[in-house]
C-alpha cells in the first residue's frame, strides 16, 4: 500500500477503521464505548495492539505484526498450533478479573430473535424449516453461566499470529462480562474443523453442544444487520451456510 494513502478497513453506521501506514485510526459514534474498548484493552491480559494515542470518538492503534488468523468463508492457512493458541489465549482472557460493565451474553440476542426468524422468512433470505431447526439448536444457549472477561466480537480476523504465537488481538469494543463460549464460537464461525485444535489449547471442557448454539443464535440474530450494513452473509462459509450446516 501506498505509504500516504488511507485504507479503509471496515466502515459502517457505528464504526469507521482507517489505516494510514502502520497506523489504525477507529472511529466510533459512541465516545463511551470508545472508553470502554480502551478500558478493556489495558487490563486485557493477552496481548492487543499498542493504543498511541486517543481522542474523545478516535483510538489510534499501532498495527500488529503477523496476520490474521483468516478470514468467514475461506479455508484458514495458519497451523493447528497457532488455532491451539488462540484458544489458549481465550482461556487466559476468561480466567483474568473481569471489567465492571456487561458484555455478550444469550440474554441480548435472544430479546430480539422471534422478530429476526420472522423478518429472514418473510424476506425470503433464509428458508423457513431452516430457521426453525437453527431456532431449537439455539435454545442450548439460554443456560445459567459464570460471567467471563469475554472479547465479545473474537473472530478469526482480529486474532492476529505469526507462526505459531499470537502477537495481538483487535477491536475490543464489545469486551466485558460475557458468556465465555459465546467467544470461542465466534472464534471458530464457520471454521467448524478447527474447533478441536481450539478446545485443546482452552485446556478446559466445555459444552460443545453449546458452541453449536451460539453459531446458530449468532447467525440468525446476526445476518439482518449484516445485510443493512452492506455485508454479505451469503458468502460461501458466512452466517448463512453456518445455518445451512445445522440441517
Amino acid at each position: 500500500m501506498d505509504g500516504d494513502g488511507v485504507q479503509v478497513v471496515v466502515a459502517h453506521g457505528e464504526r469507521v477503521t482507517l489505516r494510514v501506514g502502520d497506523v489504525f485510526l477507529k472511529v466510533d459514534a459512541d465516545p463511551e464505548r470508545i472508553e470502554r474498548e480502551a478500558r478493556a484493552m489495558a487490563s486485557a491480559t493477552i496481548p492487543t495492539a499498542r493504543i498511541l494515542w486517543r481522542r474523545s470518538n478516535v483510538l489510534a492503534l499501532a498495527a500488529l505484526p503477523g496476520s490474521a488468523l483468516g478470514v468467514l468463508g475461506a479455508p484458514s492457512t495458519a497451523s493447528s498450533r497457532a488455532w491451539s493458541a488462540a484458544g489458549a489465549a481465550a482461556r487466559r482472557l476468561h480466567d483474568s478479573p473481569p471489567p465492571p460493565w456487561p458484555g455478550r451474553g444469550p440474554d441480548e440476542p435472544a430479546a430480539g430473535l422471534e422478530e429476526e426468524c420472522a423478518w429472514l422468512v418473510a424476506h425470503d433470505v433464509v428458508p423457513a424449516e431452516v430457521v426453525d431447526r437453527n431456532r431449537r439448536v439455539a435454545e442450548a444457549a439460554f443456560r445459567p453461566y459464570t460471567p467471563a472477561f469475554t472479547h465479545g466480537d473474537l473472530q478469526l480476523t482480529h486474532v492476529f499470529v505469526d507462526g505459531e504465537e499470537i502477537t495481538g488481538v483487535l477491536d475490543w469494543s464489545e469486551a466485558g462480562q460475557g458468556d465465555p463460549l459465546f467467544d470461542l464460537a465466534i472464534l471458530t464461525l464457520g471454521h467448524e474443523e478447527r474447533l478441536g485444535q481450539v478446545l485443546a489449547g482452552y485446556g478446559k471442557e466445555v459444552d460443545v453442544d453449546v458452541i453449536r448454539a451460539w453459531w446458530s443464535l449468532r447467525s440468525l440474530t446476526a445476518i439482518r444487520w449484516l445485510i443493512e450494513h452492506g455485508f454479505d452473509p451469503a458468502t460461501p462459509g458466512a452466517e448463512i451456510d453456518v445455518l445451512l450446516a445445522r440441517m
